[in-house]
């Protein structure tokens, strides 16, 4: 049996902005959430696909999920560590 989905507790909307906007949105709003939060990304850049992973593999946080839409991308991530 599938673990039950985290459901997002922080919702980060970036639709409309390119890099490094979403990233750089992302990387600051993780580093004030707490561990065990999740993040959710809404953004609308495709550059976002390979940039948000590469930002994350440098963090301890890690990505729960990856959905695209339309031309739309949504990022679950899941807050490991505080920066802090």
């Amino acid at each position: 049996m599938d673990e039950p989905k985290k459901q997002a507790t922080h919702r980060l909307d970036v639709l409309g902005f390119f890099c490094p906007v979403p990233v750089a949105e992302a990387k600051q709003a993780l580093s004030s959430m707490a561990k065990g939060s999740v993040l959710e990304v809404l953004a609308s850049d495709p550059e976002t696909l390979h940039d948000l992973p590469m930002m994350i593999e440098r963090s301890p946080h890690e990505i729960l999920d990856v959905q695209q839409y339309q031309g739309e991308f949504t990022f679950l991530i899941e807050v490991m560590k505080n920066d802090n």
